[in-house]
């Protein structure tokens, strides 16, 4: 996708998560691309991609209109998400990693270890752990050998918000993003750990309870149910 359409893909996406574009809302080409100051075909491009991770839905031929997404759909995707990439986990840690695999793993911890180290975070700590999360959960799943679970993540990957390619934040309360990240980077430690000791269950059960760390999203969106505003860092692929 072009630098323009990526830039309208992340704006659009980050709008419907903070509910600044609300579910029912309609969006049309032309004054989207007017809005942001660019031609149609990188709209078109990023409806396509929100219409494929079910954040719109076509509307009667002429435009899209941003899909109603409750905690519950998001809530089941995630707990989806946990068990196949807990079963990426286990497959690996039985497997064994190789050893580009765990450098690749021991950079992202090093690299996090950097961001959490000083005791508090700011938005652009966590663009960077959105970075290094998105290349940790990666290796894991290639070091499976199992192409069966990239496909299964890809389709789930279609739900509203199921990736771990975005990540959302309360501005108003850093210090427990601080806490609930920083937490989310010791169970790296933990399952890399349980990898390299080829732990098989160990690794599956901890990569399953790290998937809750993105029902973060049900709690956003009860949120916007009662009023309230959140940042929302959502990065394009």
């Amino acid at each position: 996708m072009s630098k323009p359409g990526q830039m309208v893909l992340v704006a659009l996406r980050k709008m419907i998560a903070s509910g600044e574009l609300a579910a029912g809302e309609r969006l049309m080409e032309i004054p989207t691309a007017e809005r942001f100051g660019v031609s149609r075909m990188p709209v078109r491009m990023a409806f396509v991609t929100l219409e494929q991770e079910g954040l719109l839905v076509r509307h009667g031929g002429r435009g899209y209109q941003v899909r109603s997404v409750s905690a519950d759909d998001i809530a089941g995707a995630v707990e989806v998400r946990g068990v196949l990439e807990g079963l990426a986990a286990r497959q690996s840690a039985e497997r064994g990693l190789s050893e580009q695999a765990q450098a690749a793993l021991r950079e992202c911890l090093v690299q996090g270890d950097a961001l959490f180290d000083k005791g508090y975070v700011t938005e652009e700590d966590l663009e960077a752990f959105h970075d290094l999360n998105m290349r940790f959960h990666q290796v894991i799943v290639e070091s499976s050998a199992n192409p069966a679970i990239a496909e299964a993540l890809a389709r789930n990957d279609h739900r509203p918000f199921a990736s771990v390619s975005a990540l959302a934040i309360d501005r108003e309360d850093m210090a427990r993003e601080y806490r609930r990240f920083n937490f989310a980077h010791m169970q790296h430690h933990s399952v890399f750990d349980a990898l390299v000791s080829r732990q098989g269950a160990r690794a599956e059960a901890i990569m399953r309870e790290h998937a809750n760390a993105t029902l973060r999203y049900a709690e956003v969106f009860g949120a916007i149910s009662h009023g309230e505003r959140v940042k929302v860092i959502s990065r394009g692929e």
